[in-house]
């Protein structure tokens, strides 16, 4: 193949074989999507209105549900569509479109975890100067990096496996990875090699920034029953949320690079799948039932909704 252009189109051949049970994978499949959107969405809009939320911590967690919303949007849509229709392919622009998405959407889940870490970590261990530290302006320039160097960093991956010469166009899974397209690359480059290496390397360090971080944060909590308490409340839904994303990460990561052929190709979907259901529906649910200021407004807005109704004379609006 002489130039990159010969390929217009990948095909996906993670859906051969799901036809005889097409329709019930589509209805969970948007299931599962409709529910993405209403976890996130509540939690988001639970943030933004009530002025109470407007803290650090919830500031993270916000930003997280978005980044929930905006790396799933790179999958389901088109992974509702392919499920009804016979031809699984994507266009050549819509494929490294989707790898960037998805690929900038997982790392920036680490930056706010790191993030939500350091805040932790300032709260209890540095609580005198906690409001001096995390001021407004620097949690706004700390949330802007935490966005931008994950889209730059997989930007400039991304650029990278695009100027490659490809000698083939099949990607054996639901949806597009660089990693998988620069598989299919006529000859390995150093920039092909070196940044990946080098990003995951970079998230690498965030967790063992995390990981540190927790350390220390046990070794304080130790000595006082309010650390502890507010350990309990704030960072072990953390640890969990984080627990959840590397472990669905890793799965998907070590079946790409060590899978078995042998391994049936429903099983090979699911695995790919896990950090696009899990971590999007986890984070919300996990935060806003663990949280306590959230959990309290959720709770009085359940209940005003619900004298709403009891209130609401249904004979007059019939009449």
């Amino acid at each position: 193949m002489d130039n990159v252009s010969v390929v217009t189109v990948f095909t996906l051949s993670g859906l051969s074989g799901t036809s005889n049970y097409r329709a019930v994978l589509f209805a969970l499949t948007l299931l599962c999507y409709c529910v993405i959107w209403l976890v996130n969405l509540t939690v988001i809009m639970t943030i933004i209105v009530n002025k109470k939320l407007h803290e650090p911590m919830y500031i993270f967690l916000c930003n997280l549900c978005i980044n929930g919303l905006y790396g799933t949007a790179g999958f389901y849509p088109k992974f509702l569509m392919d499920l009804l229709s016979t031809a699984h392919v994507i266009s050549y622009v819509g494929c490294f479109l989707q790898g960037f998405v998805l690929h900038s959407s997982a790392a920036a889940d680490f930056s706010f975890l790191v993030l939500m870490a350091y805040d932790r970590y300032v709260a209890i261990c540095r609580p005198l100067v906690y409001h001096s530290v995390m001021t407004k302006q620097k949690v706004c320039v700390l949330v802007f990096f935490a966005w931008l160097l994950p889209i730059y960093l997989v930007f400039m991956s991304t650029i990278t496996t695009w100027r490659t010469k490809l000698c083939g166009s099949k990607i054996p899974k639901i949806y597009c990875v660089n990693w998988l397209i620069g598989k299919l690359a006529c000859f390995a480059s150093i920039a092909n090699i070196v940044i990946p290496v080098f990003n995951y390397t970079f998230y690498f360090g965030h967790f063992m920034f995390i990981g540190w971080s927790y350390i220390y944060l046990i070794k304080t909590c130790k000595a006082s029953k309010e650390n502890r308490n507010k350990f309990m409340q704030t960072c072990v839904p953390h640890l969990f949320c984080l627990a959840v994303g590397v472990v669905s990460l890793l799965f998907d990561l070590l079946y790409m690079r060590f899978g078995s052929k042998g391994l049936p190709q429903s099983a090979q979907n699911l695995m790919a799948m896990q950090f696009l259901i899990l971590p999007p529906i986890i984070n919300p649910l996990m935060y806003g039932f663990k949280l306590t200021q959230i959990r309290k407004i959720l709770r009085l807005l359940y209940v005003r909704k619900k004298k709403q109704m009891q209130t609401f004379n249904w004979f007059d609006f019939v009449s």
